[in-house]
């Protein structure tokens, strides 16, 4: 059925629950994953003309998002390596990671997208997350949104 799946993360604890299920999904049906990271694009600052000194210069800024993507999917390539599912990772500067995810999905030959409902900038309980709602709305591929069980009371 799909033989090759594109996990996003963000590094958020929803995101790591989201890509062991993925890859756990993958390993039933005989996939290899695809780890992906959408990595912020260095923010224009609002400041006009006056710089606060403290602020990180663009090189300072990608240099510390690639470490972090990294970092992010380096924990992809490990819970992958450890079910014995076939892994690659890919990282991507921009500022729309939507449009990253489904771009990323095209580029590698992905036919299922794998997330989680909400992100970093996700309202946790209350809407569907909006980077994954618009990967619903413009992926050529079919999407698989998770959704971490909340525990019994």
């Amino acid at each position: 059925m799909f033989k090759h799946v594109l996990i996003p993360t963000d590094g958020t604890t929803l995101s790591q629950k989201t890509v062991g299920a993925g890859i756990e999904l993958a390993k039933s049906l005989g996939a290899r994953v695809t780890g992906f990271y959408a990595a912020e694009e260095y923010p224009v600052p609002p400041f006009g003309e006056y710089v606060p000194p403290d602020l990180l210069s663009p090189e300072e800024f990608r240099a510390n998002e690639e470490v972090r993507a990294r970092k992010i999917l380096d924990v992809v390539e490990a819970a992958a390596k450890e079910a014995s599912v076939v892994c690659d990772t890919k990282y991507e500067f921009g500022f729309a990671p939507w449009e990253a995810i489904v771009r990323a999905a095209k580029q590698n030959g992905c036919d299922l997208i794998f997330m989680a409902s909400h992100g970093r900038r996700g309202l946790a309980s209350i809407l569907l997350g909006s980077e994954t709602n618009r990967v619903l709305t413009h992926s050529t591929v079919p999407v698989l949104v998770y959704r971490s069980p909340k525990p019994a009371r």
